[in-house]
């Protein structure tokens, strides 16, 4: 094997100036030239860090001491901020983390986008970050013959018992605690991954922000759960606001969280919740926003953007269940949403039910095999809405969009590099980046999602 080439040995000790953040929150020195990634130090920083491990073009260390703190750096109030892998920037203020995400959006749009001459606005920030998300899934495990639950020590599969997450609901925290004591106390014994043994998996709780409804999902490995009907009575007892209690069966071994069985074990299988005044069907498997607050403020930029006034024809790829769909469908003439997941077209059709929402149709398949369709049968879509995964949007739909020629294009993205990359693509086929909006969906991690306006550039 050839040796690696760098101007530092493993576990040197060096002194560094802290210039940057990587996207996933640590800091990054050059020494030489050469990039060290560090947890735990922002920039412009001094700190003295040992060498942890090479790589061709760049090596990771660790923080030894700091020698000059940033202005920025604050205490995080997470006991268990150290260990977990939850949140990477409780330890950077919250004006700062906007910034960081701000400059991340600028550097990648440029970078990787090509894309110099764009308004690109500072981040959205929440007024309270903290308690802001509405669904909780944390892994259960067994320590010294008593039930832990919490989230993944960082780049292990050690679970850290907590007790309290200060960025989701108080309600989800009462409900791991109340159900991982229920299930200790009754013996139930969780899931051994190596073995592929053991019942309880994951527990799970979604909140409803505006109704106050919640779910609980316990995510098993096998059909049966002992002293089932004993613990789902004191469950409800004990927690007010519980509105349905879900079994997700997941056999496999996997570290995919939930399986494809899921029956309903108390009351009903949906909880409700809304964005604006647009009401929501949520079952266990949907996909929805953790963020409810900012989804609102997301959604109106979107809905901004796209400037309707009632004669429009819009198509959203990717449409989930349906939630910008039914959003812009109360400004457009009509709204066509595709979507790959069959579940999340059933919750979509259901959630236009819902609101007596006609002017939506949606469709089941890849959006890149049914818009042509779409397309052949005459519809023509004024404005495309797209909010793909992290991955970005499939080739083929962007060259559907490009064929399609629409007037505007409004792509909502969770993932800044890969907005930069479809955004380069999309200018090469006449469309030329407006603006584009950063919201900070989930404080205290690097995690930031972007709303771009694109139109077409007339020849």
């Amino acid at each position: 094997m050839a040796k690696i080439q760098a101007p530092v040995k493993k576990d040197e000790m060096l002194d560094v100036h802290i210039e940057d953040l990587t996207h996933d929150g640590n800091g990054v020195a050059k020494v030489k030239g050469y990039p060290l990634f560090i947890p735990h130090v922002l920039p412009g920083e001094k700190a003295q860090v040992k060498v942890a491990k090479l790589n061709k073009g760049y090596g990771f260390a660790q923080l030894v001491q700091l020698i000059e703190k940033s202005i920025n750096r604050e205490d995080p109030p997470c006991l268990i901020y150290d260990e977990c892998g939850g949140c990477q920037l409780q330890h950077l203020s919250y004006e700062g983390q906007l910034k960081a995400k701000g400059k991340h959006v600028h550097d990648v749009i440029q970078r990787i986008g090509k894309i110099e001459d764009v308004k690109i606005h500072p981040v959205l920030g929440m007024e309270d970050p903290w308690r802001y998300r509405n669904k909780a899934q944390v892994p259960v495990g067994e320590r010294e013959g008593g039930l832990v639950a919490g989230f993944y020590q960082k780049r292990s599969h050690e679970i850290i018992d907590m007790e309290s997450c200060l960025i989701q609901q108080e309600k989800s925290d009462e409900v791991i605690q109340v159900v991982k004591e229920i299930c200790n106390r009754y013996g139930v014994k969780p899931y051994e991954e190596g073995k592929n043994k053991g019942t309880l998996r994951h527990i799970m709780a979604r909140y409803g922000h505006q109704t106050g409804e919640i779910m609980v999902v316990f995510i098993t490995r096998t059909e049966d759960i002992p002293h089932k009907k004993k613990m789902i009575q004191e469950i409800t007892e004990r927690i007010q606001g519980v509105t349905s209690i879900i079994q997700n069966i997941n056999s496999k071994k996997t570290n995919v969280i939930l399986g494809e069985k899921t029956k309903v074990l108390w009351g009903q299988d949906v909880i409700y919740d809304y964005i604006g005044n647009v009401k929501f069907a949520i079952s266990a498997q949907s996909f929805y926003q953790v963020n409810p607050k900012q989804t609102k403020v997301l959604y109106e930029k979107a809905l901004e953007y796209a400037e309707l006034n009632g004669e429009e024809t819009v198509i959203d790829a990717y449409c989930g269940i349906g939630t910008i769909s039914l959003f812009l469908a109360q400004q457009a003439k009509k709204v066509y949403g595709v979507e790959i997941v069959p579940e999340a077209i059933e919750d979509a059709r259901r959630n236009a039910q819902l609101n007596q929402i006609t002017n939506v149709e949606f469709a089941v398949g890849q959006a890149e095999t049914v818009i042509p369709k779409w397309y052949e049968q005459g519809i023509h879509a004024d404005v495309f809405i797209v909010d793909p995964p992290r991955k970005g949007c499939d080739e083929a739909l962007l060259q559907t969009i490009l064929q399609m020629k629409p007037k505007k294009v409004v792509y909502v993205s969770c993932n800044p590099a890969t907005l930069a990359r479809d955004l380069r693509i999309l200018e090469d086929g006449g469309y030329k980046t407006k603006e584009i909006q950063p919201v900070d969906m989930f404080p205290m991690t690097m995690h930031v999602e972007c709303v771009a306006l694109m139109t077409r550039v007339e020849k």
